[in-house]
């Protein structure tokens, strides 16, 4: 697990799977580009005089994301102003109240497959790859693993200006 601020220069290899989280934005300064062609089959334009500007040049004794796992309930991996990212590893049943998240919450299987309860009677099943997005209108939900399941949990920060 990483997390990587703005700033963080990054790259992903061929063939990796992830789940990228990100604040919604439409800036992106692409220092290097694997050669790759764009549609018009040229090569992709490189942004590096306006990537100076914006990398961060510390160096960090570690840039894995520490955390604490807690079977069976939710385990904080990230939390900023943007968004909040969660791990549920789990093997029993877990009730979840939204109520105080005040945003939608997005589920994703990473592992094994859980029921997910909604409404008291609506369900639905999650596999591992799968991914739904819970409305912010459902107050609660019960996650049950089948037989065990390991998600991410994702919802939105909304901060009031001046809050930390």
């Amino acid at each position: 697990m990483f997390f990587l601020p703005s700033g963080r220069v990054h790259a992903i290899g061929k063939g990796i799977l992830l789940a990228e989280i990100q604040q919604t934005s439409d800036v992106t300064y692409r220092i290097f580009d694997w050669n790759r062609k764009g549609q018009d089959g040229k090569p992709r334009e490189l942004h590096n005089d306006m990537a100076v500007d914006a990398i961060d040049f510390n160096h960090y004794d570690s840039y894995k994301t520490d955390y604490t796992l807690i079977p069976d309930n939710t385990s904080n991996l990230v939390q900023c102003n943007y968004f909040t990212t969660n791990l549920i590893k789990a093997d029993q049943v877990i009730e979840k109240d939204l109520i105080k998240i005040d945003s939608f919450v997005i589920y994703m299987c990473m592992d094994g497959a859980a029921e997910f309860t909604y409404n008291e009677k609506e369900t639905i099943q999650l596999t591992k790859g799968e991914t739904i997005l819970v409305p912010a209108t459902v107050d609660h939900i019960q996650i049950a693993p089948s037989p065990k399941t390991k998600l991410l949990e994702v919802y939105t920060e909304i901060k009031e200006e001046g809050e930390q």
